[in-house]
């Protein structure tokens, strides 16, 4: 399910609880609503609710170290996709063809992992052409007939960047998938209603009361919404950033 219809569902049981507990305010006898049990509910709640910011930090905490790690790899690898041009550059003239391949690779991974098209670009990324063009590469770069000592080092080198940078394609896929598990979503939001109607229930219905309860909601649901957005690193509004990988390739074959 989409992060924006998560976000959604988490603002109806929120502000619907908070109305249900505002409607048992109105039905309930008058005995259930006194000082003890009031007492007993904001105990309760209050338990609760510590349970929810917990859960809740843990899954931005989670969120937001899988975005980071992803991004890190993203950077990485635009690095080494620069290093291994520039030491296929040093070898001699002989290598043009492989840095001509690695720049239609590289703009062929932008191309998929970016794509606007409504996909998701995550499951392209597994196994494409790009794969086996850059597999290409690496073979090509061990290929080579180096005469001299210098040469012999750059292939190398070269050969060990160019591994780095297929080693990284794998290191994406790891990073990609949810980092939220479905139960701790599903119990939050349970908590989460639970609280909001103990807030209607102890809560005279008036507009500046209601206004709140609906702020709080759409806070709720918005902060639920940023982090599922953020554990989907390369489509909705939070991605991780496209401009190493292109800086990249604007520096390749140069």
């Amino acid at each position: 399910m989409k992060p924006f219809w998560i976000g959604i569902v988490v603002f109806i049981c929120t502000f619907g609880g908070a109305l249900l507990g505002m409607w048992l305010r109105g039905v309930l006898p008058v005995h259930h609503l006194r000082d003890e049990s009031r007492d007993t509910v904001r105990l309760g709640i209050g338990l609760v609710a510590t349970l929810t910011a917990l859960v809740l930090g843990l899954m931005t905490a989670s969120a937001k170290s899988s975005f980071d790690g992803l991004n890190t790899a993203i950077k990485n690898m635009a690095a080494d996709v620069i290093a291994t041009d520039r030491l296929l550059a040093r070898y001699g003239p002989e290598t043009e063809d492989i840095r001509t391949t690695l720049k239609r690779v590289v703009a062929n991974r932008i191309d998929e992992t970016w794509s606007q098209r409504p996909s998701h670009a995550a499951g392209k990324l597994d196994v494409t052409k790009a794969t086996e063009t850059g597999e290409w590469v690496v073979d090509q770069i061990r290929a080579l007939n180096p005469p001299t000592d210098a040469q012999r080092l750059l292939r190398s080198r070269a050969l060990d960047q160019a591994e780095l940078v297929l080693r990284a394609r794998w290191v994406v896929l790891g990073e990609l998938g949810t980092a939220i598990p479905w139960p701790f979503l599903v119990v939050l939001v349970f908590w989460l209603t639970i609280t909001f109607m103990s807030f209607g229930l102890q809560a005279p219905a008036n507009a500046t009361v209601l206004a709140v309860l609906l702020l709080c909601a759409l806070s709720v649901a918005g902060d639920v919404f940023l982090t599922l957005e953020m554990d989907g690193p390369f489509d909705g509004l939070i991605q991780v950033s496209p401009e190493p990988v292109r800086y990249a390739l604007t520096r390749l074959g140069l």
